[in-house]
């Protein structure tokens, strides 16, 4: 086991609780010092700009969220223009976390929400079912991300719609030099980094990076990362890092266009795509009661059926 690791700063806001997130065990089991700090901050594009590409959100019959920010900017954005969204609008969301953050927004008893496991092919397999929507995709003011190469690679017909940008803090006050390790996120984490620490590799300090856009930021800055995820082992950067400590060898990442991701989902997606394609009911007594309400539809339709068998009986 690694013992040089004792202080990681995570470039992230810190969990809500930490008991019930994937880094308690790293603070119980190895009494390793987490300092969570987010590298950017997230600056919304003003209604007037967003006139400018004219993008009206009513058009669209579809709505790809890939993160909470994205739902945030995106019902701002129709206040802002006075647009009102529909009710029949559909939700395609990466994760169930996602799909319930809507709740701050609507109602789920009137829409139709649609979210994946964890990964966003996973989203892209379930949106495969619904490619006669008219799909929206709110996200930042980046050219392209492993997001929209994704949606372009599946041949989606879709509208890019940029309605916040990340903006880098400065990290000098956080004097790197005291950490053991360096937890990033995104190629933005990453910018910022090298904007506040151009010879950040002279600092020799490991750095565990999450995703394949994270990866290529930093092999363009020439930095490679110590630790790197989601892997099959390590789905997450929690785990990842906890391997690490425990000195278990590094495996390839998992990303969009992995091979290893496909055998590893094909089951749990086919099953998840079928069985969480159906909206989502966060009321579970109002869930009780419109099941019984099918049911008594079902039965309705059944004795009428039966009745109208009879009444032919009957004439002929």
């Amino acid at each position: 086991m690694s013992t040089t690791i004792k202080k990681i700063l995570i470039s992230q806001p810190a969990p809500a609780d930490l008991e019930k997130s994937p880094y308690r065990n790293l603070v119980s089991k190895y009494k390793l010092d987490l300092t969570f700090y987010k590298f950017f901050d997230i600056v919304g594009i003003s209604a007037s700009d967003f006139r400018k590409l004219r993008i009206h959100l009513t058009d669209y019959t579809a709505v790809i969220f890939n993160s909470k920010n994205s739902i945030d900017h995106f019902f701002r954005m129709a206040k802002e223009l006075r647009e009102v969204i529909p009710e029949t609008m559909k939700y395609f969301c990466t994760s169930e976390a996602i799909a319930l953050y809507l709740q701050n927004y609507i109602q789920y008893r009137k829409r139709k929400i649609f979210f994946g496991n964890q990964y966003f092919t996973e989203l892209i397999e379930i949106m495969s079912k619904h490619r006669d929507e008219k799909f929206i995709f709110p996200c930042s003011d980046e050219k392209q991300t492993e997001y929209t190469k994704a949606l372009d690679k599946a041949k989606f017909k879709y509208t890019k719609a940029p309605m916040y940008t990340s903006s880098p803090k400065n990290l000098v006050p956080l004097k790197l030099e005291q950490y053991d390790m360096i937890a990033l996120f995104s190629p933005i984490g990453v910018r910022s980094l090298f904007k506040s620490y151009p010879n950040i590799k002279d600092l020799d300090i490991p750095v565990a990076a999450f995703g394949a856009s994270t990866h290529a930021a930093l092999k363009e800055n020439g930095l490679k990362p110590t630790i790197i995820a989601p892997t099959q082992s390590s789905p997450s950067m929690a785990m990842a890092i906890e391997n690490y400590m425990l000195g278990k060898s590094q495996e390839s990442v998992i990303s969009s266009k992995s091979e290893a991701l496909k055998k590893s989902t094909t089951r749990t997606t086919t099953s998840s795509a079928s069985r969480k394609t159906k909206p989502v009911i966060a009321n579970k007594a109002l869930y009780k009661q419109r099941m019984e309400e099918k049911k008594a539809e079902a039965a309705a339709r059944r004795a009428e059926r039966a009745a109208e068998r009879a009444s032919k009986d009957k004439d002929a």
